[in-house]
């Protein structure tokens, strides 16, 4: 779908501000220290952007807007960020977009996502793998991860 046929809405998707980022940043800080895994200052500043944002945030849009002043990241600083919020499951990176979301979900699980095609929200839900991967693990395969994305038009853009 063209985006120039697209209306533009205000997205119901947005970033946490306020207390519940700070809740939110308190609750990864906690989920760390569980694990014994540190939240260093630029784990937790890619961490706020990503909480923070309306949408998926490419890389280098993380790099341009990691610094408090104005200032960008050098990109390995936000590429190993982003590795790390990955593997402790505090982001999910959408492929189809080559982009980054905040897990919205608590706790490990398979990456579900609502992608529209006009306004570029994508909302996290979890899907029901677990028969199929319960059976993978039966058959000696290890599931690192899981990754589905359906594309199409969130409720609002159809509306229009």
């Amino acid at each position: 779908m063209s985006h120039q046929h697209c209306h533009h809405h205000e997205t119901t998707h947005s970033g946490l501000k306020g207390a519940a980022l700070r809740q939110a940043l308190g609750a990864a800080e906690s989920r760390c220290a569980e694990t014994q895994e540190r939240l260093t200052p630029p784990r937790r500043r890619v961490l706020e952007l990503l909480l923070a944002s309306e949408g998926p945030l490419k890389a280098y849009d993380l790099i341009a807007a990691f610094g408090e002043a104005g200032e960008p990241a050098k990109p390995p600083t936000v590429y190993r960020a982003l590795e790390f919020l990955e593997r402790l499951g505090f982001a999910h990176r959408i492929e189809s977009l080559n982009a980054y979301v905040p897990c919205r979900i608590e706790g490990g699980h398979a990456a579900a996502f609502l992608i529209c095609e006009c306004c570029g929200a994508a909302e996290e839900f979890e899907p029901d793998f677990a028969p199929q991967l319960a059976a993978a693990a039966r058959a000696g395969y290890s599931v690192r991860s899981v990754t589905l994305e359906a594309r199409g038009l969130c409720g609002a853009c159809r509306e229009h």
